[in-house]
């Protein structure tokens, strides 16, 4: 029986049918396999843990399903669960590895790359440059060169997009303007989200009519393009995206989509584009400095569109950062992933089911963050969720890990020294419950929690400087 039709956000089916190239019939086909095969590519990444090589959707409507693996022995489940199976030799751990040691050995130069990223389709990291025999001698140096990178000619370079502004967009002093992202809450005080090379902390704002807005919180460009305005009562925060028709598309939660999702950008120049998600984790190199863990898209962008939304389905994806090409011939575009600005100034996103406090979380009650997880024994996982906090102070680090019953769970906090992520603090005492308590110099921090016997739920509640 063909599966039950889903009714896209207003307008984002005929954007797909425009930037895509699809009729109605197929792109609402690939929204419905996109929902259906994501949970599946989420589930056996956890299943598969150390073997995992990555996941994507292929085809114009994303009905395939491909899972990579480093073990043969993986394909029944692979098959069982809905999906392809394809064999390589390399693991996703390994392969960020190998991209991190790149990182360290280029240097900070867009004569020698613009980007870096890892290709999961092809089991390999791919490194973008306008010089492509002075960056392989680099990469060759740092012993990481061979079959599992390869080394690009390419015109790629990528710029932040703010020059210009329509629509959606909010002004910085007399001229600059930017586009807005996403509403959120920290607490009670409303805001929005957008790329951190629109404005500096303390500047302020005046919306799309020029009537007093808000005022930039915190703002981090370059190594991270992302920042918050906190608006004045005048100003209400809803879950609501621009559609570029006079409509708009509602914001249910920001779950990330994978690769080969379809992905949508409203930003104040060209409005609603669409396109596919590429690469996960890229290193773009502008002008003003390297920006870490963008998402790579074909969506298009142009000046002004900076700060905008990007949204897969009704999911929130992240901020639109920078790019090259146009909406005339096409171009490439990255955008910063959401899930980190929530995390690294502790906000909420405004969504359609509401911003209810949250619920108590058993004996790690009283914390400024708090994420839920599941293990099985000799798994772990990082949080907070999957990636890491920044903060700009030092000050105390306080964890607190709440698990289930019979089980042996240790907690650690990490902090990132260069490209490699050090343990700088313990707590794997026997039994589910650790505390950690640690003072520290300001920088990127994440925990990670660790199933040494049992597995189950678990709560890991913490706060920052």
């Amino acid at each position: 029986m063909r599966a039950a039709r889903v009714a896209p956000p207003p307008g984002m089916l005929e954007a797909l049918q425009r930037d895509l190239s699809l009729n109605a019939a197929q792109a609402q086909d690939r929204l419905l396999n996109e929902a259906r095969l994501t949970p599946i590519a989420e589930r056996l990444g956890k299943v598969l843990g150390p073997r995992f090589a990555g996941a994507w959707l292929r085809g114009n409507t994303a009905h395939t399903l491909v899972v990579a693996t480093t073990s043969a022995a993986d394909i029944p489940l692979i098959l069982a669960s809905g999906a392809q199976a394809d064999v390589v030799t390399r693991p996703l751990t390994l392969l960020n590895t190998f991209k991190q040691k790149i990182e360290a050995s280029l240097p900070v130069d867009r004569l020698v790359s613009t980007v870096r990223y890892v290709d999961v389709r092809n089991n390999r990291v791919v490194v973008l440059t306008p010089q492509p025999i002075q960056a392989e001698t680099l990469i060759q140096a740092a012993g990481v060169s061979g079959p599992a990178v390869i080394v690009l000619p390419s015109s790629e370079a990528p710029l932040p997009l703010f020059d210009l502004v329509g629509g959606n967009a909010f002004y910085i002093g007399v001229t600059r303007r930017c586009s807005i992202a996403f509403s959120v809450l920290k607490d009670t005080q409303a805001g929005f989200v957008t790329a951190g090379h629109c404005g500096v902390k303390g500047s302020a704002t005046t919306g799309f009519n020029r009537v007093p807005q808000g005022v930039f919180q915190a703002s981090t460009f370059p190594v991270d393009d992302y920042a918050w305005v906190a608006v004045n009562p005048a100003w209400t925060a809803t879950p609501a995206v621009d559609n570029g028709q006079g409509g708009t598309v509602p914001v249910a939660g920001a779950k990330p989509a994978i690769e080969g999702s379809s992905v949508c950008r409203a930003g104040a120049t060209t409005d609603w584009r669409c396109g596919l998600i590429q690469q996960r984790d890229a290193s773009v190199t502008y002008p003003q400095g390297t920006v870490f863990g963008l998402t790579r898209t074909t969506v298009c962008a142009e000046g002004g569109d900076s700060g905008g939304a990007f949204i897969s389905a009704n999911q929130a994806q992240g901020i639109t950062s920078g790019g090259s090409g146009d909406c005339n011939l096409g171009g490439v575009t990255y955008f910063q992933p959401l899930l980190e600005v929530l995390s690294a100034y502790g906000l909420e996103l405004r969504t359609t089911r509401g911003n209810p406090p949250p619920a108590s979380t058993g004996t790690c009650t009283g914390y400024s963050s708090t994420y839920d997880g599941d293990l099985k024994a000799g798994e772990s996982a990082y949080q907070p969720r999957g990636i890491y906090y920044t903060t700009k102070v030092a000050g105390s680090h306080l964890g607190c890990l709440d698990g289930p019953q019979g089980a042996d769970l240790d907690l650690y906090l990490q902090k990132l020294a260069g490209t490699t992520w050090t343990t700088v603090a313990t707590a794997d005492g026997a039994g589910p419950d650790e505390n950690i308590a640690y003072t520290g110099t300001p920088g990127r921090y994440r925990y990670k929690v660790s199933a040494t016997a049992g597995s189950g739920a678990y709560t890991l509640g913490f706060s920052a400087p």
